[in-house]
C-alpha cells in the first residue's frame, strides 16, 4: 500500500438508494429544473418491461427524446447517433436507464455534445492524453455542459467513474474516454428494476464489480481510501450474489450487491489503477465481443495466481473480505465464481491458444496491462496469464 499520493474527490452530487426509480427520477429532473430530457434506455428492458413506461410518465412533458439502441461494448457509432438525437432535442439533461454499455455510451455523449462531436472518426480527438507526471488525462476540450443521471440495471459499476469505455469498430479496440464531468450527477440504485436483468448478466456484472474491488486492494498503488470501499464493498458482494442466485427477488440481497458495486469503484474514483484482469478483458472484449462480467470470471483469477509472488499479502486481505481468512485468493474467488456458475476458461467461451498472440499484443496497448502489480515487461508475460485462464 502505497503511503503518499493524492486523491481527488469525483464531480458526482448524490447517490439515490432504496426509492423506486420513477419517483426518484421525478424528483431529480424537478431539483435539476430540467425542461428537455434525452432519455437513453436498454432495449430490452424497454420491449419486453413496463419500467421505461413508468419513468416515461415520470418525467412528463419534460421528456424531449429517446435512443435504445445501444449495442454490448458501446460502439462509436452508437454514440454518434445517440449523440445526433440529443442535439436535435436540445438536450438538457441525459437520463440513462440500463447496463454498462448504454451508461458509456450516455458518458461519451456528454463529450460529443460540448465538442461538435459529429461522426465516428471524430472521437480521435478526444482520446486521452499522457500528462507530464505520466497519468493519463483528457484531452485539450470543453467541458460538458449537459449532465447525466444514471440508473443501473447491472452491477459493471461504470456510473461511479468519470470514465467511458468505448469501442473503436475500425480496429476493433475499446478506448477510455476521460472526463471529470462525465461521471453521472445522481445515480439512481432501484433494486426492484433490477428483477428484470437476466441472471448471468447480474451474476456476471457482479463479478465485475468483485473484479474491480480486488485488483483495487491489490494495485501496488493501493491506498487507505480506497481500501476501506473495496473491502467493505467486496463483503456485500461476496454475500450479496449467491443470495440473489438462490432467490432472485431478494430486493436485499440485490441492494446488498448494488450498494458493493458503489464501493467497488472506490480505488478506481480516487486514482488506483486496475490490473492485468482488467486490460486483458478490454480484449476479449473488443476483440471476441466476450461480455466484460464473463472475462472477469475468468481472468481474474488466473490473474491473481501469476501475481502472487508480488503481492501475497495483499491477496490475503482479499480472502479474508471473502470470509476465508488463511485462505489462497485465486483458489476462493475461482470457487466463488464456480459457485455462480459463470465461465471459468478462455477454451469455455471459444477462445483458443491460437488466439493467445493477439490478445497479448493488444493487452500491452491498454492503460491497465502496464500498471499490473507484477511488472509485466511484454506480451509473453501476458501469454502465461492466458495460459493459467486456458
Amino acid at each position: 500500500m502505497t503511503r503518499s499520493g493524492r486523491v481527488a474527490f469525483t464531480a458526482m452530487k448524490e447517490v439515490v438508494f432504496g426509492i423506486p426509480a420513477a419517483q426518484a427520477i421525478s424528483d431529480v429532473v424537478a431539483q435539476a429544473d430540467a425542461e428537455r430530457v434525452f432519455l437513453m434506455a436498454s432495449g430490452t428492458l424497454n420491449r419486453t418491461t413496463d419500467e421505461i413506461a413508468k419513468i416515461r410518465e415520470s418525467i412528463g412533458s419534460r421528456l424531449a427524446a429517446e435512443f435504445s439502441v445501444v449495442p454490448p461494448h458501446t460502439p462509436r457509432s452508437a454514440v454518434i447517433e445517440a449523440t445526433d438525437i440529443a442535439r436535435d432535442a436540445n438536450a438538457d439533461l441525459i437520463l440513462s436507464v440500463g447496463g454498462g454499455s448504454v451508461t458509456d455510451a450516455a458518458k461519451a455523449v456528454q463529450l460529443c455534445l460540448s465538442n461538435g462531436i459529429r461522426r465516428p472518426d471524430d472521437l480521435d480527438q478526444l482520446r486521452p492524453i499522457k500528462n507530464a507526471d505520466g497519468t493519463i488525462g483528457p484531452p485539450p476540450c470543453k467541458p460538458p455542459t449537459v449532465r447525466q443521471v444514471s440508473v443501473p440495471t447491472t452491477l459493471s459499476g461504470g456510473d461511479f467513474s468519470g470514465i467511458s469505455g468505448v469501442t473503436d469498430e475500425r480496429t476493433k479496440t475499446k478506448e477510455l474516454f476521460r472526463h471529470p464531468l462525465i461521471i453521472p450527477a445522481t445515480v439512481i440504485l432501484d433494486p426492484a428494476i433490477t428483477i428484470h436483468t437476466p441472471e448471468w448478466l447480474w451474476l456476471s456484472t457482479g463479478i465485475r464489480a468483485v473484479d474491480h474491488c480486488v485488483e483495487g486492494i491489490c494495485s501496488a498503488e493501493a491506498h487507505a481510501y480506497g481500501d476501506a470501499q473495496a473491502l467493505q464493498g467486496l463483503t456485500l458482494l461476496s454475500q450479496g450474489l449467491p443470495r440473489v442466485k438462490a432467490n432472485s427477488n431478494d430486493l436485499d440481497a440485490r441492494l446488498d450487491c448494488q450498494l458493493g458495486t458503489w464501493l467497488s469503484m472506490g480505488p478506481l474514483a480516487s486514482g488506483v489503477p486496475m490490473g492485468a484482469s482488467h486490460g486483458i478483458g478490454y480484449v476479449l472484449g473488443a476483440q471476441f465481443g466476450i461480455p466484460h462480467g464473463h472475462t472477469s470470471c475468468i481472468m481474474l483469477p488466473a490473474v491473481m495466481r501469476w501475481n502472487e509472488p508480488a503481492n501475497a499479502p495483499r491477496q490475503s486481505l482479499v480472502a479474508a473480505a471473502m470470509g476465508k481468512p488463511g485462505a489462497n485468493a485465486a483458489d476462493v474467488l475461482d470457487g466463488f465464481i464456480a459457485a455462480l456458475d459463470m465461465p471459468r476458461t478462455l477454451s469455455g467461451v471459444g477462445i483458443g491458444r491460437e488466439n493467445f498472440p493477439a490478445i497479448a499484443e493488444g493487452a500491452m496497448a491498454t492503460p491497465w496491462v502496464p500498471r499490473n502489480p507484477r511488472p509485466i515487461a511484454g506480451p509473453e508475460a501476458v501469454r502465461e496469464i492466458l495460459e493459467l485462464a486456458a
